[in-house]
């Protein structure tokens, strides 16, 4: 299993709105960056992601995990970009703010501190145990 992040304005889809699509879960969509979309070309059945709400927020708030691979993504006009299919798995009890990321040393190389426009991210495993420890998940 591979570890993810996937970055939203929640202006635009909010945690609240990714949890109300249910099992069904929902396309990530409109991913028009070359490294953000070989990310998720990457991406497998089973694959758990950060939901993270960028903006004034900053944080991590929940899990999702990718229920659909790679297809072509039908609102690119170009049929360059595709998509992956995630569906909310739980809330983070304590949302995980980029400060409190960034103020991690063990968490210096995480591609969130590195790359701060990437909208599609890897997250190591060891990444990954850290943050849910700083979250409240076991």
């Amino acid at each position: 299993m591979a570890y993810w992040l996937f970055k939203t304005e929640p202006e635009t889809f909010s945690w609240e709105m990714q949890k109300k699509r249910g099992a069904k879960g929902e396309p990530w969509s409109g991913v028009r960056n070359w490294i953000a979309a070989g990310n998720m070309k990457k991406m497998k059945k089973g694959d758990l992601g950060f939901f993270y709400h960028t903006g004034g927020e900053k944080q991590i708030v929940g899990i999702v995990e990718v229920i659909g691979e790679y297809r072509k993504d039908p609102t690119d006009g170009t049929g360059r970009f595709g998509l992956v299919v995630v569906k909310a798995v739980r809330d983070v009890p304590k949302p995980v703010t980029l400060a409190d990321v960034k103020a991690n040393p063990k968490l210096k190389a995480m591609a969130l501190v590195r790359y701060s426009r990437l909208s599609v991210q890897p997250v190591t495993a060891a990444e990954w145990k850290i943050v849910s420890a700083m979250g409240g998940l076991k």
